[in-house]
């Protein structure tokens, strides 16, 4: 029996009729909703025409795609007990590895990630007549991927086919525009007032690092878990960035009496997830992920305490897979959280953080097709057959660096050709719903160790499992299959739907012995993860990658030859990553594994000081055999003398004082003239090495061959010969320069910026202006007649009027056989005593 008491009170039912017209005109709408407005539940029910608001409508069938498992079966849940049926009647749902729908049902709820997968089979969508796309406002890979799809389908195969774009907050103008400009149809809400209480810490917490909360932080979260009960009514609702810290705050509120705790998220068991969603018959804390935050609602909330955390989308270079990091929540997550309080009354919002901080959040949470590896994306362009995905209608364009890496990734598992098509291999990848990595393992190794064991580890390495299963990836696995915990069950169905999809729906019933066990765990790991795959080298392990690592103190890892490394972390502060889950193997599957990676050649380096020579076969990184190269190539032992001089510098040539003049007196004139003069600095030097150091630099073959190079001579090459202004290097910037007394004296050009002349003062008798080097003025260093600094000026007309007489109070006791008159201006220079002028 239809509920057309709650459906009545929806109030997005008034926006039913402008949607609907939207959608006869356009084809396509955005469709703007508040949370708990109905838009996920009454809407697909009035567009399959099971509802009959505002005239009714024709029969057709309805594709709501969620970003969430947990939120589509909720949504599938809510729409049947509206309806007054059981889930699968009516309203049924698809999540990976979970169908609960009849023939005849008229609504399908699936997760993106089984939309994207039937587009791929199914490009027509044939028998489909509507898809909602809902909560597109968090931006998932999959949610924009499937909207593009969509775009496609309906442009060039199936015009007919209606689109929604459904959100409770999000870029309606962004989404109408990649829509055709689609018409955005507005719902308002009811909600309540919500208060805001700002509940920061007392004292400051670390930051998130990569998956870690400070415990400090979340010990906090629950005492103002505490402090809610004891100031309002109602249930509260604790918002944690994933399930371990909602296990931990769990834990430090075991002792809360008649108060029911539940913690829900992806993971939680159907039972969990259903009581979360039913009205409770006391109070209750329910500790959620961010899928609380739009997609479900809980009722009978009035509180929410929100740690300020989420998680999102990154590389996770540990593990060469997408993964997710903790970092700080956007002010629209603040807001979709905070909204959850005012849903069914007044409420009230306790934010772990100041207002001050609150300002300075990001406005919204950032598109994961900016942060993720889009490894997985790139195969989905490929089999769409847009493998740059530059025809693709998105609303944030993919970036090309990690597009590249992507490609780089899919070639080397065979799952496109060189044109980055998608090969049939790389088609049978991407319906496996593992990232293509994986796929690549569960194909290569299910043909030689059978599906059944392969599907059993790759479904350890798709969810890693918890710390307490240990490192060794063979171990793990046993206690996967001995295990009765949470984990274990989701291993077990996904491991089972792993050899259904690769064809082996039964499953071993025979269990491999434990040698066994580390061969068949190697494999899979080695092929999942090739440039990880690691040698002893040294008490560390040296991964293809180039990365060091070690197993943890006691691990029966230690003291193997070889390792494949599934999951790797780098600790902070430490100099080696840090090995959390790998499996023993030998060479043979090293190099199988990682044959792409396999090379062979000649290898000559700048090493030690000296010019290293091999023949080197390798895995990337490491090395398999070496050989001394007794005759290598020239053009090598050029490349390595070049690295020697980029390591060590220019001073490995043979420098003389006149070689090392030249080169200051062209930097003073580069500096103040600028062309046709050479730049001599380090970096431009090697930019021309080709210019200035031919043909000595080719005839060399070792350090010793270097220090013979006349550096002078060859550095003379770039002076400006062509356009004869080297034949103007001695006026410009002469080596010496003649002063009043007669002397040539040398010129210090040590700083380009200012030569300096560095003279006795008795010399510079009778000169009123500083001399000038290319319309410089030079620096003058007046030197006492034992040649040391008696003044320093660039004018030297005013030393003569202003600082001679104190100078010459202070030199003229300590020296009385040299000159020292009243008037030095109007002197005669010289070089000599009094004496030899008497003469």
């Amino acid at each position: 029996m239809i509920r057309h008491d709650v459906l009545d009170r929806l109030p997005v039912r008034s926006a039913v009729p402008a949607l609907r017209g939207a959608l006869e005109e356009h084809g396509a709408a955005v469709l703007c909703a508040p949370p708990g407005t109905g838009k996920t539940t009454l809407v697909p029910l009035v567009l399959a025409g099971l509802v009959g608001l505002v005239g009714g409508g024709p029969a057709r069938h309805v594709v709501v795609a969620e970003p969430r498992r947990i939120a589509a079966r909720a949504a599938a849940r809510r729409m049947a007990w509206l309806l007054g049926e059981r889930p699968g009647e009516s309203v049924g749902y698809t999540v990976r590895g979970e169908r609960v729908m009849r023939r005849h049902a008229r609504v399908e709820v699936v997760t993106t990630g089984v939309l994207l997968q039937r587009l791929q089979r199914d490009q027509e969508l044939a028998g489909v007549d509507v898809v909602v796309l809902d909560e597109c406002h968090e931006r998932h890979l999959d949610a924009d991927t499937v909207a593009a799809f969509l775009l496609d389908v309906r442009q060039a195969l199936r015009p007919e086919l209606r689109l929604v774009a459904a959100s409770a907050t999000t870029d309606a103008e962004g989404w109408a525009g990649l829509l055709g400009g689609a018409p955005v149809v507005e719902a308002e809400g009811v909600s309540h007032a919500v208060e805001v209480v700002w509940a920061p810490p007392a004292r400051p917490v670390r930051p998130p690092h990569g998956l870690r909360v400070d415990p400090a932080l979340l010990a906090h979260v629950a005492s103002v878990v505490r402090r809610a009960l004891a100031e309002c009514e109602g249930d509260v609702l604790c918002f944690l960035p994933g399930v371990s810290e909602i296990a931990r705050v769990a834990g430090q509120l075991g002792d809360l009496g008649d108060v029911e705790v539940l913690q829900v998220h992806g993971r939680a068991p159907a039972a969990v997830q259903d009581a979360v969603l039913a009205p409770g018959t006391g109070r209750r804390v329910v500790l959620a992920t961010a899928v609380a935050e739009s997609s479900l609602t809980v009722p009978g909330v009035r509180v929410v305490v929100d740690s300020g955390l989420a998680r999102e989308p990154r590389v996770d270079h540990a593990r060469g897979l997408s993964a997710l990091t903790t970092v700080r929540a956007s002010q629209a997550a603040g807001r979709q959280r905070a909204g959850r309080a005012g849903r069914e009354a007044p409420g009230r919002v306790y934010r772990c953080w100041t207002e001050t901080e609150d300002a300075r959040l990001p406005r919204f949470p950032a598109p994961e097709i900016r942060l993720a590896d889009l490894t997985a994306f790139a195969l989905q362009a490929a089999c769409w057959g847009d493998p740059d995905a530059s025809g693709l209608a998105l609303l944030d364009a993919p970036p090309a660096g990690a597009m590249a890496a992507a490609r780089s990734v899919l070639a080397a598992v065979g799952a496109v050709d060189p044109a980055g098509r998608a090969t049939e291999r790389g088609v049978r990848m991407s319906r496996l719903g593992l990232h293509p990595r994986l796929a690549r393992a569960l194909l290569d190794a299910g043909g030689e160790v059978g599906a059944d064991r392969a599907a059993e580890v790759v479904a350890l390495l798709s969810e890693e499992p918890p710390r307490e299963y240990g490192d060794d990836l063979a171990a793990a696995w046993r206690a996967a299959r001995r295990g009765g915990d949470a984990y274990a069950a989701r291993w077990r169905d996904e491991a089972r739907r792993l050899r259904s999809a690769v064809g082996d729906p039964s499953g071993s019933t025979a269990r491999p012995a434990h040698a066994q066990d580390d061969q068949v765990a190697g494999l899979v790991a080695a092929l999942a993860f090739p440039e990880r795959l690691a040698r002893a080298d040294g008490g560390s392990y040296l991964m293809v990658n180039g990365t060091r690592a070690e197993p943890g103190d006691g691990s029966r890892l230690r003291g193997a030859p070889w390792l494949a490394v599934a999951v790797a972390d780098r600790p902070v502060g430490a100099g080696h990553a840090r090995v959390r889950l790998a499996a023993v193997v030998d060479e043979d599957v090293a190099r199988r594994s990682a044959a792409a990676l396999r090379a062979e050649g000649d290898e000559v380096h700048w090493a030690g000081g000296e010019v290293v020579a091999r023949g080197v076969e390798r895995l990337g990184a490491v090395e398999l055999a070496v050989r001394p190269l007794r005759d290598p190539a020239p053009g090598l032992v050029r490349e390595a003398l070049l690295e020697g001089l980029r390591e060590e510098g220019f001073g490995l040539l043979r420098w003389s004082p006149e070689a090392r003049v030249l080169r200051r007196r062209l930097a003073f004139l580069r500096l103040h003239l600028g062309e046709p003069w050479p730049d001599v600095s380090d970096d431009a030097l090697h930019a021309r090495v080709d210019e200035w150091l031919e043909p000595e630099l080719g005839r060399a073959r070792r350090r010793a061959d270097l220090a013979r190079i006349d550096a002078g001579q060859a550095l003379a090459r770039l002076l400006p010969w062509s356009t004869g202004d080297a034949a103007r290097l001695d006026d410009l910037a002469p080596e010496r320069i003649a002063v009043p007394s007669g002397s040539r004296v040398r010129i210090d050009y040590a700083d380009p910026e200012r030569p300096v002349l560095a003279v006795k003062l008795q010399e510079m008798f009778g000169l009123q202006e500083s001399p000038e080097i290319a319309g410089v003025p030079v620096l003058v260093h007046l030197l006492s007649p034992a040649g040391r600094p008696a003044a320093v000026t660039a004018d030297l007309g005013s030393f003569w009027r202003d600082g001679y007489r104190a100078v010459r109070a202070e030199l003229r006791g300590r020296y009385p056989k040299h000159p020292w008159p009243e008037d030095p201006a109007g002197a005669e220079p010289t070089r000599h005593t009094n004496a030899r002028l008497r003469r």
